[in-house]
């Protein structure tokens, strides 16, 4: 399957060059070589919708935990996003990158109905998830939020104990099992067992930040998700406490499948198995320039734009 999806959605772009336009009787013009040379530059222009996105053969075969198809998002009348296909490898750690305002963290609450909660919001196209389309207003968000779990850029613990706020989200969804174990279990698995299990009744707010964000992992493993997105969940902590977390979400793709927003470049290499990069011109339009296993994309990016965004030229 995983494959059939890359034969499918591949570029025909040689590895030497950005992604040609579509050749297709309905495709745009080409732009002028100017506007190409501005867009490798990335810096106010328009990223013309004929300059398919480039992806790099799958180096292993590895089944798909959500596909993305032609996703568009729209705020009202502006437009977030545009016609992004990407695919999510199942137990992989999956890193969306490019610069501010490119539509990262836009496309990531796509991926569990976050976006259902802001006034005017709309999602078009397919996120297949189990055979199914998650935006497909048949399907329970609350449901989709239960399996797709997010943890956030800034800790947000409840104001309640260390215990309570693990507990809290597994007990509204109705766990009747051994409550006492599934926290110690989710917050083992967060890597924050041995730090807290002689004061679990100590206020979740009165942790370090770093043990506030592992705090927040705990709580979205103790639902029992298959899937959990972080939109940038380090950019507020200390280095130490950064680390820590990057050790974690490597852990944590043993069980789950992780989707990291993250504007650090170090940090995408250092824990990412794929990589997607996101850009936007000055219509202020996020559409995908590269997707494809993170060594390849950091070594050998075929789209010029990419290697122009990973060598620090622009972002």
């Amino acid at each position: 399957m995983a494959r059939n999806f890359f034969t499918v959605m591949r570029s025909s772009a040689p590895s030497s060059t950005a992604a040609r336009p579509s050749t297709s009787s309905t495709a745009t013009a080409p732009p002028p070589p100017n506007m190409k040379e501005a867009a490798a530059a990335g810096v106010g222009v328009h990223l013309d919708p004929s300059l398919e996105a480039v992806r790099h053969d799958l180096t292993e075969d590895i089944e798909m935990a959500l596909e993305l198809r032609d996703v568009s998002v729209f705020y009202g009348t502006f437009q977030a996003v545009d016609k992004i296909s990407l695919p999510i490898p199942k137990n992989r750690v999956t890193a969306l990158i490019g610069p501010s305002g490119c539509g990262k963290s836009t496309l990531l609450r796509c991926l569990n109905r976050m976006n259902d909660l802001i006034p005017g919001a709309r999602v078009e196209g397919d996120i297949r998830f189990e055979n199914r389309n998650l935006i497909d207003p048949t399907v329970d968000a609350v449901e989709v939020r239960r399996r797709i779990g997010m943890v956030f850029q800034k800790p947000n613990p409840f104001p309640k104990s260390i215990y309570e706020n693990v507990a809290f989200g597994a007990r509204i969804n109705g766990y009747s099992g051994d409550m006492d174990r599934l926290v110690e279990d989710a917050l083992r698995r967060a890597a924050l067992w041995d730090e807290v299990k002689d004061e679990l009744d100590k206020s979740g707010l009165a942790l370090s930040g770093g043990q506030q964000q592992r705090l927040c992992i705990a709580r979205a493993i103790a639902v029992q998700p298959e899937i959990i997105l972080m939109d940038e969940p380090a950019s507020a902590l200390d280095p130490v406490a950064t680390l820590k977390i990057e050790d974690l979400m490597r852990e944590l793709a043993e069980h789950y499948t992780i989707v990291v927003v993250t504007h650090n470049m170090q940090q995408a290499g250092r824990v990412s198995d794929y990589t997607a990069f996101l850009l936007a011109g000055e219509e202020r339009v996020g559409r995908l320039v590269e997707f494809g296993p993170t060594q390849e994309i950091f070594t050998n990016p075929l789209d010029q734009r990419t290697e122009d965004y990973i060598t620090g030229r622009y972002g």
